[in-house]
């Protein structure tokens, strides 16, 4: 039996069957994934299920993805971050796809921000678009605990956000 400890939650008591299993599982996913993207990290969600991290980068565009452990690898990612890099020393984030509240978003924009500071890129910006003002507060609440600036424009529902890596 494995005690686990999130500093968000509660503890959480996983036995050693379940963990046995995902542990097994990331093996075999990793082993997929790797084939064609560079595995990133491995992480933990805030329900204390594994995650493998792994990305596409060419350079021009980064797509930080995440697949649970849960089950076997089919090929596609379960959350993903799409982001391009722009000429003024930014990355400018272009899409979030995947689940809500599973904790996803927020180990997959850890690791976009890492890449930022790793590669010397001090800012990431996005665009709040009109098709997102049904969960809007959801994204401000999600962004600003990220430590990104939040600046809309209620009347043209819209917006941008922008995050400064203070090297």
């Amino acid at each position: 039996m494995l005690l686990l400890q999130n500093p968000d939650q509660q503890e959480k008591t996983i036995d050693g069957e379940e963990l046995q299993f995902q542990i097994f599982r990331m093996q075999e996913n990793m082993k997929q994934i790797a084939k064609k993207w560079e595995v990133i990290g491995i992480d933990q969600t805030k329900d204390d299920s594994l995650v493998i991290v792994y990305a596409f980068d060419d350079g021009k565009q980064c797509k930080i993805m995440l697949n649970e452990c849960d089950s076997a690898f089919q090929g596609n990612w379960d959350f993903s971050i799409q982001a391009t890099y722009k000429k003024d020393n930014r990355i400018h984030i272009g899409d979030i796809k995947g689940p809500s509240n599973r904790g996803y978003g927020s180990i997959c924009m850890n690791y976009l921000k890492e890449r930022a500071k790793d590669n010397n890129i001090p800012t990431i910006t996005g665009d709040i678009a009109e098709r997102d003002w049904g969960h809007v507060d959801r994204l401000i609440h999600f962004y600003e605990k990220h430590n990104f600036d939040v600046m809309l424009d209620k009347e043209d529902k819209s917006g941008e956000i922008v995050w400064s890596n203070h090297f």
